[in-house]
């Protein structure tokens, strides 16, 4: 079983601001296979579905971003989910709005749902895919991340929407060094 978790936080204030990028990027993926979010456990929506052979759980915590750990590690635990099949979608302030990377492991950058994440399943061994929404100084960072996308802006992370079922379909069937290779450019 597989567990693939969109970070934002819940309800309409922050609906399209940069730090849901991983909600948005799990609805656009729940989009393609025409499926919705119809069950709640743990703090958390979430939807079961199968490709191929492998069992997935796409899951939305709804908590606030800082304490994501805690609806992760209550899913992890309950399903029995290894953390090497975790994956955690999430918004990256250090790389250009619209650039993607996958990480195997490492820290959490100052991400605070990432930190709440190692803290809860005792280990930053769990993948990632790192969605870049830039960095303005002239902002307070919490004000920045919390703030919506300008039109060009948006139409990047829309062009990474599209993608975003190619690149989950092939984290189940790639190994993640392979899935690194093929979307990891510069």
């Amino acid at each position: 079983m597989q567990l693939i978790v969109g970070l934002g936080n819940p309800g309409k204030t922050y609906e399209k601001t940069r730090h849901n990028i991983g909600f948005m990027m799990l609805d656009s993926f729940a989009n393609s296979l025409n499926i919705t979010f119809d069950k709640r456990k743990f703090d958390g929506i979430y939807t079961k579905t199968k490709i191929g052979e492998e069992e997935i759980i796409l899951l939305k915590p709804q908590k606030y971003m800082n304490l994501s750990g805690e609806v992760v590690s209550s899913f992890v635990n309950f399903f029995k989910i290894p953390t090497e099949n975790i994956l955690i979608i999430s918004d990256d302030l250090d790389m250009p709005t619209g650039k993607i990377k996958l990480k195997a492991k490492g820290s959490s950058g100052g991400h605070n749902g990432l930190k709440n994440i190692e803290m809860h399943l005792k280990t930053p061994n769990y993948k990632r895919l790192k969605i870049g929404i830039s960095n303005n100084k002239t902002f307070d960072t919490k004000d920045y991340v919390l703030g919506t996308f300008s039109k060009e802006e948006l139409q990047k992370i829309q062009e990474v929407e599209e993608k975003i079922p190619d690149i989950i379909k092939d984290y189940l069937t790639l190994s993640f060094d392979q899935l690194m290779t093929k979307y990891n450019r510069k």
